[in-house]
């Protein structure tokens, strides 16, 4: 049985999605304010969280925040924006926060809902499988993959540099802010990390510290993109140890790979 947190401060909206989901055979726990959201992620687990932005107490952006940057919350906790509030002016935001997707309340009825969520559920439960399935591998075609991070909030270079990685072989992971890379730099084995100088939530200078600072990452090539090179901001940045710093406007991907490749080899 699935378990889904429904963050939702109306009380006879939330009653009548609880009694739906509940008919569907989820197990659901209703959140009111966003306190009660961050209380209750760490009291149980949950295989995804509905989560509205306008909240009393603490708004719904800022539970993301803290959700994708406290270390005590898994990082493979689900998040969902579930929410009035303009798609096109909001789903970026979230997105960037780490937000797994976004669903207008206007776009489903409630049994529309249930059938979306459960296909995200079993989305996320074959990507989960998928990832499983590879750490099952014999070590010479483990050994064979390298794996990246991949730190940057605009989705243009995200897929641009991204996909050259993965046809080149990698294995890559992103985050789309700061606190969120730093995160999965923390708690990952990487064999190179790329992140943007200015990130949401947490500068491309501060991962770097922190990576520097961790005696078990301290050796992992950074490779640093920025939108323009000025010396000095790329001084003390170089100090730190990176391999190599480039202005991402004039980058092309198949250099990107040609340097990794060089780093990696």
């Amino acid at each position: 049985m699935a378990r889904i947190m429904l963050v939702e401060d109306d009380q006879m909206i939330a009653e009548i999605y609880k009694k739906k989901f509940e008919s569907a055979g989820f197990e659901v726990v209703n959140a009111v304010t966003g306190k009660e959201v961050l209380k209750y992620a760490l009291e149980k687990s949950f295989d995804l969280i509905l989560l509205d932005l306008v909240l009393p107490e603490m708004g719904g952006m800022d539970v993301l925040k803290e959700l994708r940057s406290n270390p005590e919350y898994s990082s493979d906790l689900k998040v969902v924006v579930f929410s009035n509030l303009n798609k096109t002016d909001h789903e970026i935001e979230a997105k960037k926060l780490g937000a797994n997707g976004f669903i207008g309340k206007t776009e489903y009825n409630p049994s529309g809902l249930i059938v979306e969520i459960q296909r995200l559920l079993n989305e996320y439960a074959e990507q989960k499988k998928n990832k499983e399935r590879f750490g099952g591998l014999s070590k010479n075609i483990v050994d064979s993959e390298k794996k990246i991070l991949f730190v940057e909030d605009e989705e243009i270079f995200l897929e641009m540099f991204g996909k050259k990685l993965e046809n080149e072989g990698y294995v890559v992971d992103y985050a789309k802010n700061g606190a969120w890379g730093s995160k999965l730099a923390a708690e990952n084995d990487y064999d190179l990390i790329i992140t943007d100088m200015v990130m949401p939530a947490m500068g491309g200078d501060e991962i770097i510290r922190r990576i520097k600072l961790d005696d078990n990452k301290k050796n992992v090539p950074i490779i640093v993109l920025s939108a323009s090179l000025i010396e000095e901001d790329i001084k003390p940045v170089r100090e730190m140890g990176v391999a190599d710093f480039y202005e991402k406007t004039k980058l092309v991907p198949s250099d990107l790979a040609r340097r990794v490749n060089e780093l990696l080899k």
